[in-house]
């Protein structure tokens, strides 16, 4: 599918914006050191890196938060921090992009997740991450829960972004799924493969290639072994549809109809693909939420990713880039 309709193109840009989506996942800091390389250390065969600029930015669900922000719609961000320097960090940093702390919970027993790169020249020399995986409490699955159940008539679509740092569990899955389902609402998941069943019932869930592969057990290395792996985790996930996201072959949605429909990549220049999927969860979820179909919702997300892609980092997809972006698009 390369092409959008323009009454289609027309109200989804129109409702694009006027809703709230709630946001359940794993909340991080990405830092970033930058700098230049012009010598080899004398210690070991790496190179010295001259610091010359930090900045830090929101990562994990938070970006996820910041993407749906970008498109118009209130993000109402849930999560977990530590009680510790980083978790104040991320709550001012939330501050300065004008988002609500109010949905983040500290826990002393916890570090807030960092994620530390190292750039020289553009290039990402290393990683460091400071975090801990082990499931949050019951006592803290149980306040986030009764935020959700306190908002759930105020919101109209739901995000789980799961980078497995232990906030995502099977418990709470289960009955943020039902709730969703008791109210009618979208239901978008972002994946954590060791997670993969707990998904069941959503509206949509966006792994990539790599990440389906593994699940099912078999490579995808072809249209046939695409389709095998596709519908085999729709029907064992009871899902409403099922992205995979595919790198330069663009994205194949799966959904319970048992329509495929491809979507090539329409990148230009792919620099960097750190928080693609978080466009991508958030564009969908965004575009069926101002009454987009599955596939008009992959189509704006094809596009999404392919302008988020182009830039160094995480980045945001405002409204006004995907509509611009999108116009050439529509038939």
């Amino acid at each position: 599918m390369k092409k959008i309709s323009k009454e289609s193109f027309e109200k989804i840009f129109r409702n694009l914006g006027s809703h709230k989506i709630l946001i359940l996942g794993d909340v991080m800091l990405d830092e970033y050191l930058w700098g230049n390389v012009s010598r080899i250390s004398p210690e070991a065969p790496v190179p010295v890196v001259e610091i010359v600029k930090e900045t830090v930015k929101l990562g994990g669900a938070a970006n996820v938060a910041l993407n749906v922000q970008a498109l118009g719609d209130q993000p109402v961000l849930l999560g977990v921090v530590g009680d510790d320097k980083n978790g104040q960090n991320l709550k001012q940093t939330l501050k300065g992009n004008n988002l609500s702390e109010q949905g983040i919970f500290a826990d002393p027993d916890r570090q807030t997740t960092i994620k530390t790169r190292i750039i020289a020249h553009s290039q990402q020399v290393v990683r460091a991450d400071r975090e801990k995986t082990d499931e949050i409490s019951p006592e803290i699955s149980a306040k986030l829960f009764d935020f959700i159940q306190d908002r759930i008539k105020e919101i109209a679509g739901i995000i789980i972004s799961d980078y497995g740092k232990g906030v995502i569990n099977g418990g709470l899955l289960q009955k943020v799924i039902a709730l969703a389902k008791e109210n009618d609402l979208f239901i978008g998941v972002d994946p954590k493969e060791t997670h993969f069943m707990n998904y069941k019932g959503v509206s949509v869930i966006t792994p990539n290639h790599h990440e389906a592969s593994f699940v099912s057990g078999k490579r995808i290395k072809d249209e046939e072994s695409l389709e095998e792996v596709g519908w085999g985790l729709l029907q064992r996930l009871e899902a409403e549809s099922l992205l995979i996201t595919r790198g330069e072959k663009g994205m194949s949605l799966f959904e319970k109809n048992h329509t495929l429909t491809h979507f090539p990549t329409v990148a230009k220049e792919v620099y960097d693909v750190t928080g693609a999927g978080d466009t991508v969860i958030s564009t969908f979820v965004c575009a069926k939420a101002a009454g987009a179909n599955f596939r008009e919702a992959a189509l704006l997300s094809n596009h999404a990713a392919g302008i988020a892609v182009g830039e160094l980092g995480t980045a945001q997809v405002t409204k006004e880039q995907l509509e611009e972006d999108l116009k050439h698009f529509v038939d």
